[in-house]
């Protein structure tokens, strides 16, 4: 059990906690950090574009639950070297993704700080929500989207090279519109921010099933983070009807394992900045 894993167990007699957000009377809570060094280097982002994907990656934990996003608090620790300048980029990117999905940013706090970190809490609106619990035996298991690029990016990263703008590492590709339309037709959902295998182990603990695997899945795949494609499980009656959706959405979709009887486990790392 990793620091992380541990830290949140002393907190499991909350029957609210161990999803991406908290479901409370219909609103859903959640929160993520993205801080300098931890989640990325200010080398490889511009301003607007390390505060955008800060809104981003915590949106795509509400769209997950099935929860349409309505306010963001923000929270920015700030550099005293940044100018005025500095700050009016950041509050683009803000701004931006606040833009793209509908939502007000109502508040936060903002202290000075050695390096920039920001911690965003978005808050949603669901009358059904998806968790990750809710598998039952015989699920396909599916998710959305090409895996393994963000890593690639990120091991370019590393060796100081460039990668495409369009790259989701910098801008994750958020399939809001597909999803919610899928959402009465699936049992579990998550975002794939650790690594599919990583996320595939906290599905099966959440459900005490294992996974039948229809293909080897590559190491490079099963374990690139930051990718924020959607995985979830579903009847297989419901197959057609939500492959029908994703064509209409021009969405990908790629099943790959069945739920079985057993447990999952990786042997591999959580892949991520």
């Amino acid at each position: 059990m990793n620091k992380e894993e541990y830290f949140i167990k002393q907190f499991s007699s909350n029957k609210i906690i161990g999803d991406d957000g908290a479901v409370v009377d219909g609103f859903v809570y959640s929160m993520d950090a993205f801080f300098e060094n931890v989640h990325f280097k200010k080398e490889w982002m511009s301003l607007k574009q390390i505060a955008y994907k800060a809104m981003i990656v915590n949106i795509s934990d509400a769209i997950v639950m099935n929860a349409i996003p309505k306010y963001a608090l923000l929270s920015v620790a700030i550099p005293k070297s940044y100018t005025n300048e500095n700050l009016k980029e950041l509050a683009k990117g803000f701004k931006k993704a606040a833009r793209e999905f509908g939502i007000q940013i109502i508040g936060g706090d903002t202290i000075s700080n050695e390096k920039l970190d920001i911690s965003v809490t978005i808050i949603s609106k669901t009358s059904n929500p998806i968790y990750r619990k809710g598998m039952k035996k015989g699920d396909i298991l599916c998710y959305t989207g090409t895996l393994g690029l963000c890593k690639i990016d990120l091991q370019r990263l590393f060796k100081n090279k460039e990668i495409s703008k369009k790259s989701k590492f910098i801008k994750p590709i958020l399939n809001a519109d597909f999803f919610y339309e899928i959402a009465p037709l699936i049992t579990t959902s998550m975002d794939i921010s650790d690594g599919l295998f990583f996320e595939l182990e906290r599905l099966s603990k959440a459900n005490k099933l294992g996974f039948e695997f229809f293909h080897k899945i590559d190491e490079d795949i099963g374990t690139s983070g930051e990718e924020y494609e959607i995985l979830f499980s579903f009847n297989e009656k419901n197959f057609e009807k939500i492959k029908k959706i994703a064509l209409k959405h021009k969405v990908k979709l790629n099943p790959f394992a069945k739920a079985v009887k057993g447990t999952y486990t990786t042997n591999f790392k959580n892949h991520h900045f």
